[in-house]
């Protein structure tokens, strides 16, 4: 069963804005530099940078662990310091729908980290059909996340759950569309269904947007390319997961544009009411 955030989250008269937290790379990745504590204090100071834009929600992602590793080869270092960040980043904003994302396809770390910090939900890649993702071969988790789910006693933690996975090839999976993949996912389960395009900061497809929404009846979010231009085109959403267009340049590895922020949000209200 959800959170009852993340219930309140899906059931707004609007899209949600769900913005990314890049947490800075971590110890024992190839460019981690700084101690779990400072890169903590930075995902605070972005955390808050989102809550006094009004933002509905955030994820904590490691994508600055470059280059990755996929799912049971992600080290206990990376858990550990995941936990303990996102750990502080809920106590410090109990009342903020928080998620979880391990790169890559480190789903049921994900899990035991939003289960032992208190979030809300996770965002997991593979969750149906196997894909060769730009760092190997990734199979499909939902069996075994769900028991580990029931195991540690997390079912009030969402799942949400990418097809057709951005940065990967479906070459495998090229007879099944993607209203077929979404279909798949609500039969296992899934608490919601994510779109991309093909990678980061690219636009997903309205018409895969309005195929998926017309297949399912679990929540379906943007995970990626939405701005305040072509915001308009996605209200079907239920939700909008923004990282790239909310950094200098648009560049996800750049720092938060609050102006950039504020316009979004501004935008999207607008377009509500």
């Amino acid at each position: 069963m959800a959170s009852v955030a993340v219930r309140n989250l899906m059931r707004q008269s609007r899209p949600a804005a769900i913005a990314m937290v890049h947490v800075r790379p971590l110890p024992g990745t190839p460019n981690g530099s700084q101690s779990v504590k400072k890169i903590t204090e930075i995902a605070l100071q972005e955390t808050d940078v989102y809550a006094n834009a009004c933002v509905d929600g955030i994820i904590v992602e490691n994508m600055h662990d470059l280059p990755y590793l996929v799912g049971h080869n992600i080290g206990p270092e990376i858990t550990a310091s995941m936990a303990t960040i996102c750990s502080t980043v809920k106590s410090k904003f109990p009342e903020m729908p928080i998620g979880v994302q391990v790169l890559k396809a480190g789903n049921m770390r994900a899990l035991a980290v939003a289960n032992a910090a208190g979030c809300d939900f996770v965002r997991v890649e593979c969750f149906t059909f196997a894909h060769v993702s730009d760092a190997g071969w990734v199979n499909a988790t939902a069996g075994e996340l769900h028991r580990y789910r029931k195991q540690i006693g997390a079912g009030n933690v969402s799942i949400f759950t990418d097809i057709k996975k951005k940065h990967s090839s479906h070459s495998v999976t090229a007879d099944q569309s993607i209203k077929e993949a979404a279909e798949a996912a609500e039969f296992f389960q899934s608490d919601g269904v994510i779109v991309t395009g093909n990678k980061t900061g690219q636009a997903a497809s309205v018409t895969e947007l309005q195929d998926v929404c017309s297949k399912v009846n679990i929540p379906v979010l943007i995970g990626s390319g939405v701005t305040t231009e072509n915001l308009e085109s996605y209200m079907q959403a239920n939700g909008l997961i923004v990282g790239s267009y909310f950094k200098r340049g648009g560049l996800w590895s750049n720092e938060i544009c609050s102006a950039k922020v504020a316009a979004f949000m501004e935008k999207l209200i607008q377009l509500s009411s």
